[in-house]
């Protein structure tokens, strides 16, 4: 799937991809507006909500009840590269939940995609391409 970036004024960036568009800014302190999340800040969230999702079809295939169901994300930062060094997730478990379940629910949420991927280490290829030069006018035809 292709991302399309843009960079509609400020420090704000956007990301396009499949109809939807994912806005993002800097918050004030670091020159933007706040008008939306930060770039990493989605990182982390999306580490967060993969994590919902995969919790939530694990209750809905089995018509449990998500009322309560609750999960909390932290991590801890890496004092040297400033780069997250330890993520952690703690579920908690709506009343009434079968304790049968609740290894299971844990194995579920370990398969989030956006875990298994970074888990992966993916390599990453970053590229420049050269400038799109402007097409001079037409200067043939009448006036």
């Amino acid at each position: 799937m292709d991302i399309e970036v843009t960079f509609p004024g400020g420090k704000r960036v956007d990301a396009t991809m499949g109809g939807v568009t994912v806005r993002t800014d800097q918050p004030a302190e670091l020159g933007g507006e706040g008008s939306a999340p930060a770039p990493f800040d989605l990182f982390v969230a999306s580490l967060a909500t993969c994590a919902g999702i995969y919790a939530l079809g694990f209750c809905q295939a089995r018509k449990l009840s998500t009322e309560g169901l609750k999960i909390t994300q932290r991590y801890e930062v890496d004092p040297e590269t400033k780069l997250p060094k330890h993520f952690s997730m703690e579920l908690q478990l709506p009343d009434g939940f079968p304790e049968m379940y609740r290894a299971a629910i844990v194995r579920a949420v370990e398969n989030c995609k956006v875990k298994k991927t970074i888990a992966s280490q993916p390599t990453f290829a970053v590229t420049a391409l050269a400038p799109r030069i402007a097409a001079a006018p037409d200067v043939t035809a009448a006036p």
